[in-house]
């Protein structure tokens, strides 16, 4: 069987990712700012009696971005913490059309940092995100953090 890929738009790109990363896709209605976290976090939320770590995408990828009414997310469970990954939108899930290939050498930005291959879904080639590296965000930022 073919891999389901979830298909979002993160900073006005189509991305896919694998469902199985993907606990579910949820609207978030309240984030609670955290004074003193990394610019990307963009705080908490409540989510079925859970606390989740609501990270921005588009400021992951690219420090100073934001996403301002945006409240579309996936939630994940990275190292046994939930996370709140917002994005632009929610698309479908879909089947792979095959495997993934190896990642070209030309993208720019925060997507040669998040990028994992490329993978082809309903004839178009897509960039498959990998989420962690979304949660870390940019080098800057774990470098930061780490030294707080």
């Amino acid at each position: 069987m073919a891999e389901l890929l979830l298909i979002v738009s993160i900073a006005g790109e189509r991305v896919a990712i694998p469902t199985t990363e993907v606990e579910s896709v949820v609207e978030i209605d309240a984030v609670m700012p955290v004074p003193r976290a990394a610019p990307h976090v963009a705080g908490l939320a409540a989510l079925r009696s859970r606390v989740l770590t609501v990270v921005d995408c588009a400021a992951s990828l690219q420090p100073g971005a934001r996403m301002e009414t945006v409240r579309d997310a996936m939630v994940v469970v990275a190292d046994g913490h939930p996370y709140a990954l917002l994005v632009d939108g929610v698309e479908d899930v879909v089947e792979a059309s095959g495997e993934a290939s190896p990642l070209p050498a030309s993208l720019g930005g925060g997507w040669s940092r998040v990028g994992r291959a490329m993978v082809e879904a309903e004839g178009e080639l897509l960039l498959q995100v990998d989420v962690r590296a979304l949660i870390e965000g940019p080098p800057a930022v774990r470098e930061t953090a780490l030294s707080l």
